[in-house]
């Protein structure tokens, strides 16, 4: 799978409007046949920093970066961004999320 996590910083004016701007794109992306997971969360150090995790099937990552709206999401996010967004993409071994062995519930 291609394992993906993007830092998204947001101007003051955008911040508290982020996940609006970005809510038809999320969920066209969560349709797509490749797409595993697509999960946005906000920084508790920075609350202008959103933190996109998400992953696709080996052949999923290509079709998601040539969607028309992987297109008008990316032409759309850089009005609302103080700074280029910062990615780690890797293909891993896997298809989803596992456990964590080091803790125990209960």
């Amino acid at each position: 799978m291609y394992f993906i996590v993007v830092k998204f910083e947001t101007s003051p004016a955008w911040t508290d409007r982020w996940l609006d701007l970005v809510a038809d794109f999320t969920e066209a992306t969560r349709q797509e046949p490749g797409n595993l997971f697509f999960e946005w969360s906000r920084s508790v150090e920075n609350p202008a920093e959103f933190v996109l995790v998400e992953a696709f099937t080996d052949d999923g990552a290509g079709p998601h970066v040539s969607s028309e709206h992987f297109k008008k999401a990316t032409g759309e996010m850089g009005q609302a961004l103080v700074a280029t967004p910062k990615i780690v993409s890797r293909q891993v071994d896997g298809d989803g999320w596992g456990e964590v062995g080091e803790v125990t519930v209960g």
